[in-house]
């Protein structure tokens, strides 16, 4: 009853709602941070504001304001998945269809749940190692500023060191865990900041989000000092030094990065075809062969104008199967061979089931397929990290109802590896990237051989609208360029189709004379290739996530000896009570 007590007092006093308002300030600056609007700078802030939430609550509080900052933050920064259409079948049932229906606000809802518990282990964990012990109450918040200032500055400082490892070992798990879904990774935010995120190349992006964490964590002692001894300036400013300097030294590695030229080399030129069909259309098999021939003309008027190395198609171009379906094969064969031209495309594909399966005789997959200027089929690719209820239903053998959830008849089986596509009279490589695939760091990385020459994307963003899920998605990309010191070029089917060159800044974004990105046309980019020359691999390809992974090792001891203290510190109450 005195929790109870308590609980109503605090409450009376409007103190459990401010912090609700606060953690949900955080979420909403953090989300902010990304596009659109895409102010970067508020990621610098979101985490603090997170942390201050919940400074002096119990650990169950504490991950109740994390939870619900981390809450904020998803529902708005992926806002965008209410705007997936519902189409049913005819002759689907009235209750399948209201499922249906209910279906992006169900994904809505229960992807930012699931995600926000994330941040909320976050707050959790990074008070639970806190130099501060205890709970303030309604007027207590003197008090506790008090004893983080008494904590000394040395642990201040390394406590904010441990909450950014923490925020990234958080991020390598959510980068993994079922499937994982890495969209919107704090360093993300920070795309724009082409200095800045050159770090990449040594760190992955988890270096970013580190530097992130690292200063706005910071930026909460700096406050409690700045309280206390609002006049000493060069002793709050003692608190933000260190994540100062390393951004710094980032930035300054950066800006050398960004001056320094490639050797010399030659070029490629790609024409992308962007045909921006909508979902629903893509869905109804009355309107395949018009799409189709849109793809066709677009194609066709593209290459009257220019003479491109290589033609791509984006992901879901092709209504059918592009290796089976007779009447589209022998289009795209004319195609190719009538102007001479490469082409790498988007198109299911199906393979016998080995063994034979009672309930399904084939396998059915995502694929992306590069065809030679005679019209051989020459290499295939499976999409390997499929989307959840977009591609596959999980559980389904178990949980049979889910499937009513999505509008997919059958779902598509992931592939197993990455699949170079060489074009040998070019001197060319390439290795595909399907629909979100660019978003996980370790599996772009996967993709990269020394001969390759640059990484290419196909996706279909049309499910979306014309929303900021093609601007959230294509941050990814850059740091995938980075990352791995390679040109990436996106080839989507409603923006964004575009280059981004190896130092992460991207060119070819709207169509010419425009602003959009969002409707049907073509675009030629000019890929550097070095011929023949080995590129300077980058210390991230070289040997991928040590970065996080460190993170990871930090974060698990920190939460080591935080149960071990826990449970010294038992012991010792329970010896004391006897």
């Amino acid at each position: 009853m005195g929790n109870l007590g308590a609980l109503r007092t605090l409450a009376a006093h409007g103190y459990i709602g401010r912090r609700a308002l606060v953690a949900v300030l955080a979420g909403v600056l953090w989300a902010m941070a990304f596009a659109k609007p895409g102010i970067a700078g508020l990621a610098w802030i979101a985490p603090g504001v997170m942390l201050a939430a919940a400074a002096g609550a119990r650990p169950g509080a504490a991950f109740r304001f994390g939870y619900l900052g981390g809450l904020a933050f998803h529902l708005v920064a992926l806002y965008w998945l209410l705007w997936m259409p519902a189409q049913a079948e005819p002759g689907t049932g009235w209750a399948s269809v209201l499922l249906l229906k209910l279906g992006p606000a169900v994904a809505w809802l229960s992807l930012s749940a699931f995600l926000a518990l994330y941040p909320a282990c976050w707050v959790w964990l990074s008070w639970r190692i806190s130099p501060v012990r205890g709970t303030a109450g309604p007027g207590g918040f003197s008090a506790l500023v008090e004893a983080f200032l008494e904590a000394g500055r040395v642990r201040r400082l390394g406590w904010a060191f441990a909450c950014a490892a923490l925020w990234v070992a958080l991020e390598m798990v959510q980068a993994r865990l079922l499937t994982g879904f890495p969209w919107n990774l704090l360093g993300a935010s920070q795309a724009p900041m082409l200095p800045l995120i050159q770090v990449a190349s040594l760190t992955g992006v988890y270096g970013v989000s580190f530097l992130v964490v690292w200063f706005s964590v910071s930026l909460l002692g700096t406050a409690a000092v700045m309280i206390r001894q609002p006049v000493r300036r060069e002793s709050w400013m003692l608190e933000l030094l260190p994540p100062l300097l390393c951004a710094a030294a980032a930035v300054t590695f950066g800006m050398r990065q960004l001056r320094a030229s490639e050797p010399a080399g030659r070029s490629v030129t790609l024409t992308l075809i962007q045909p921006s069909i909508p979902q629903t259309t893509i869905w109804n098999p009355a309107a395949a062969d018009e799409r189709f021939r849109d793809v066709i003309r677009l194609s066709e008027e593209a290459l009257d104008r220019g003479r491109p190395d290589i033609l791509v198609w984006p992901e879901a171009a092709v209504p059918s199967f592009a290796r089976w379906d007779t009447n589209i094969h022998q289009a795209i064969t004319n195609l190719v061979r009538r102007h001479a031209v490469w082409l790498v495309l988007g198109s299911d594909d199906l393979a016998p089931a080995q063994p034979p399966r009672h309930d399904q005789e084939f396998l059915y997959f995502n694929s992306a397929f590069l065809v030679r200027p005679d019209g051989e089929f020459v290499a295939d690719y499976r999409k390997r990290r499929l989307v959840v209820f977009g591609e596959f239903v999980p559980l389904e053998r178990w949980l049979p109802f889910l499937k009513h959830l999505t509008p997919l008849a059958v779902g598509f089986t992931p592939g197993t590896r990455p699949v170079p596509f060489r074009l040998p009279d070019l001197g060319v490589q390439t290795s595909v990237l399907i629909c979100f695939e660019d978003v996980f760091p370790h599996l772009a990385r996967d993709h990269v051989e020394p001969e390759t020459d640059f990484l290419l994307n196909l996706t279909n963003n049309g499910w979306f609208g014309e929303s900021a899920a093609q601007w959230q998605h294509a941050a990814n990309a850059v740091f995938r360029a980075v990352e791995n010191g390679l040109p990436l070029v996106r080839c989507a089917n409603n923006g964004l189709s575009c280059l981004v060159d190896a130092r992460g800044r991207m060119s070819q974004v709207y169509f010419p004379g425009t602003r959009d990105i969002y409707g049907a046309g073509f675009k030629s980019v000019r890929v550097p290739i070095l011929a023949g020359k080995a590129r300077a691999e980058t210390l991230y390809h070289r040997h991928g996530d040590w970065f996080g992974w460190g993170c990871a090792a930090l974060g698990g001891m920190l939460w080591a000896m935080q149960w071990a203290t826990r449970g010294h510190r038992r012991e010792r109450q329970g010896s004391v009570q006897q």
